[in-house]
């Protein structure tokens, strides 16, 4: 089968792409759009990881935080140690 693939323009910084390009000339990527593809499908990946981690510790730990839980969390991080 094979994927669709959709044409799209990004601009990077020059170093960058020419780290990308490099991993390219010495083989260590089959091109550019390739290369781009790997890392965006790595981050996505990581993302979705960190995500049923967030979810899996949520439920070992009773849930997401309550309201009165984000409202005390809200004060402490403004400063007010005053209950």
């Amino acid at each position: 089968m094979i994927v669709p693939r959709a044409k799209i323009a990004v601009t990077i910084d020059a170093d960058v792409l020419a780290r990308v390009k490099s991993a390219v000339e010495t083989g260590e990527a089959r091109s550019v759009s390739a290369y781009v593809e790997h890392a965006v499908t790595s981050q996505l990946a990581a993302e979705t990881s960190f995500d049923a981690m967030l979810v899996e510790m949520l439920e070992a730990t009773g849930g997401p935080p309550t309201d009165a839980e984000r409202a005390e969390a809200r004060r402490l991080l403004a400063g007010d140690a005053a209950p």
